[in-house]
């Protein structure tokens, strides 16, 4: 016998239990299936567990305006759920007056992109705020926060769960047919093999995004885009932290920067660098951390030598590679493939945690208009 479910959803990052939770708060019938032994144990676990305000991002993209009010939704999602944040603020710090036109531009283009509260100060204001800092100007970004990204998880676990959803760990998708009966899925489980059939399909599978599609019978693979690797280290301060808020060096057009962010407990940590790698594998190399001391004492003189650990490892999906120009989330419905009830989730890097919530709620447009 083949079951049958509503609609499946591949990956249970943050995103992808997102997705369930709001599918199951719709009314539909949801399956989730990771092929880990637990749900978020990849990008989803290993990032900064910022809460973005949507600064960086490209007026009129994706990743603006899903980060935008994600942020929102996500701010009150933790606040009635209980999950552990803190809307500690960012300073984006330069160090020279120099810079101050860069500065001006990043406001001109946070603003076109619906981010209008971040505020100037000048060197002698940011010190007052950090006095550890040595900063010519500075801008402040009230709402960008911190939170636990586990527990955030959990909460849209326990909401999805709560509402008829089901999480199959240890399942791992092989191929589906698209066909007049939508999709016949085979999946990999524990037990062995299992036949599936389900009326939508959502591929959140981040980092496997590209792979899960491209064993989807009936996508031309026009509509599947290569996945980059990018590897990102973070190294924790082992001294105590002097500052109480993010701190983001002026970016420039390769990247933010090494930043400083906090734990909810107030460590600090510095991260994520970028090395481009062809396979998935967390390994530290603690020789990295030679290039972080003289980035952050750029802006913070008094790092002490020696004070830098190494803490973790992430993998971002990027679909662009390096030295090229960054590339916005995709969300491809049927609009883009022409296969009522399957949506595909592309390049979910950061701030897909922050617009998680934002982004379910496309997912689920995107699904309704295709009945």
């Amino acid at each position: 016998m083949v079951d049958h479910v509503q609609t499946l959803v591949v990956g249970a990052g943050v995103v992808g239990l997102a997705v369930a939770r709001e599918l199951a708060l719709a009314g539909r019938e949801v399956v989730v299936i990771e092929q880990a032994e637990t749900f978020g144990c990849e990008t989803s676990s290993r990032n900064s567990e910022v809460i973005h305000a949507g600064i960086y991002y490209a007026p009129g993209s994706l990743k603006a305006g899903l980060c935008v009010a994600g942020r929102h939704d996500l701010y009150r999602f933790c606040e009635r759920h209980g999950v552990s944040h803190r809307r500690c603020g960012k300073l984006i710090v330069a160090p020279s007056l120099a810079q101050r036109d860069k500065l001006e531009q990043i406001v001109t283009r946070a603003e076109r992109a619906g981010v209008r509260e971040l505020q100037y100060l000048s060197g002698e204001q940011a010190r007052a705020l950090e006095p550890a800092l040595r900063v010519g100007a500075a801008l402040r970004s009230p709402n960008t926060g911190i939170v636990d990204s586990h527990g955030l998880m959990l909460a849209y676990l326990g909401e999805a769960q709560d509402h008829g959803a089901v999480l199959a760990v240890k399942s791992r998708l092989l191929e589906a047919e698209c066909g007049s009966h939508r999709f016949l899925v085979t999946v990999q489980t524990p037990a062995g093999l299992m036949r599936l059939r389900c009326d939508e399909l959502v591929n959140a599978a981040g980092l496997y995004a590209s792979q899960v599609a491209a064993s989807l019978a009936g996508v031309d693979a026009a509509h599947v885009p290569a996945t980059r690797l990018a590897k990102g280290h973070y190294f924790s301060l082992s001294v105590p932290c002097p500052f109480t808020r993010l701190i983001y060096p002026t970016p420039d057009e390769a990247s933010l920067g090494v930043h400083l962010t906090l734990d909810l407990a107030g460590r600090g940590r510095f991260g994520p660098d970028v090395q481009w790698v062809s396979g998935i594998d967390y390994d530290m190399d603690p020789g990295r951390a030679s290039s972080f001391y003289g980035a952050i004492r750029e802006y913070w003189p008094g790092l002490p030598d020696a004070s830098l650990q190494p803490a973790y490892a992430g993998i971002r999906p990027k679909l662009v590679g390096p030295g090229d120009p960054a590339a916005d989330f995709r969300l491809d419905g049927a609009g883009r493939h022409a296969l009522a009830g399957l949506v595909n989730l592309f390049g979910i890097e950061s701030p897909g945690l922050t617009a998680s919530l934002a982004i379910a709620a496309s997912v689920r447009r995107l699904l309704d208009e295709a009945r």
